[in-house]
């Protein structure tokens, strides 16, 4: 691996770390910019770069991870009792709470994120006329999915990097 190799491949992996705290900090893409990192890299240095069936693999490691994000927060709602509305609540709660939190710094933006869903849930839930405990339980299993999404995130991202970095690393040695 020559020195040029060496530092693409740290600031391959800063830039997919960064991907990897994008997991839980709202406002950084996620998965996405770990396999952004994976493409300039294969870009920059070709043949040396990652394999291109890996890099198959990391498009659909992204867009699984994407759709469990998703999916997590409309099943958490889903598994405390909230209704069609309550879902939409919470994935529009997620986003608000991240816009809003945006403004607050980098921390506003994690607990707005957090405290987003169980907000939209709950409201969307009250305007059906949903009792209070009712609307409150369902907009804590949506918050609760967006802490498995995350989770489900992280996990995926670290998966990524370390594909990435095996096959880069090995690849070199051959």
């Amino acid at each position: 691996m020559t020195t040029e190799q060496i530092i693409g491949l740290i600031l391959a992996l800063l830039i997919m770390g960064i991907g990897a705290l994008g997991s839980l900090l709202p406002g950084l893409p996620s998965t996405p910019l770990v396999l952004l990192a994976a493409v300039a890299h294969k870009l920059w240095f070709g043949d040396a770069g990652v394999h291109w069936s890996i890099m198959v693999l990391l498009v659909l490691l992204t867009a699984f991870s994407m759709v469990l994000d998703y999916l997590a927060t409309v099943a958490g709602a889903r598994q405390f009792g909230a209704s069609r509305r309550g879902r939409i609540g919470a994935i529009y709660g997620t986003l608000a709470g991240a816009v809003i939190g945006f403004f607050f710094g980098g921390f506003g933006c994690l607990v707005g994120a957090f405290v987003g869903p169980l907000v939209g849930a709950t409201l969307l839930e009250r305007t059906a006329s949903r009792p209070w405990p009712g609307a409150w339980r369902a907009g804590l299993g949506a918050t609760i999915g967006v802490v498995a999404g995350a989770i489900g995130k992280v996990v995926v991202s670290l998966l990524m990097i370390c594909i990435f970095t095996a096959d880069v690393v090995l690849r070199s040695w051959n």
